[in-house]
């Protein structure tokens, strides 16, 4: 199909593009066209209220587990700032149940958050170690 002056081209859900004819130019000025669109929500939404996860607006399904969810709150809370090991245990596993949690308790906790939130985007380490440090969040730039 031949395009026209102001068609427009949309692939999958992420690109929109507005066809200009080839004799036409666009002023210095032209409001470029990703305005007025939606965008594309990339990475990690919580919402708190009903402890629910979405990754690109997908909610997971099943949901996390409590102490899966209570560690992706605390890494998201954190802004980028680095979480101790310590921090973890006390506000995962809390009051009594922190007694005694282990580092392989741990590291399988992260692993299998690290493995759910692959399934659905597996081109991102949303969960960064800093060895000898903590964890971090890191969100998806969009």
């Amino acid at each position: 199909m031949q395009l026209q002056d102001g068609d427009e081209i949309q692939v999958a859900l992420c690109v929109k593009i507005a066809f200009v004819g080839n004799d036409a130019t666009a002023p210095l000025n032209a409001r470029p066209i990703s305005q007025g669109m939606t965008a594309l929500v990339r990475g990690i939404r919580l919402d708190k209220e009903g402890r629910r996860t979405f990754l690109a607006e997908q909610e997971l399904d099943p949901p996390l587990s409590v102490q899966q969810y209570r560690l992706l709150e605390l890494l998201i809370n954190a802004k980028g700032n680095l979480v101790s090991r310590q921090e973890i245990v006390e506000r995962v596993w809390e009051g009594e149940n922190a007694y005694g949690v282990s580092e392989q308790a741990i590291d399988a906790l992260v692993r299998r958050l690290r493995d759910r939130i692959a399934e659905s985007d597996p081109d991102h380490e949303y969960i960064v170690t800093v060895r000898g440090h903590g964890l971090r969040f890191e969100q998806r730039s969009s």
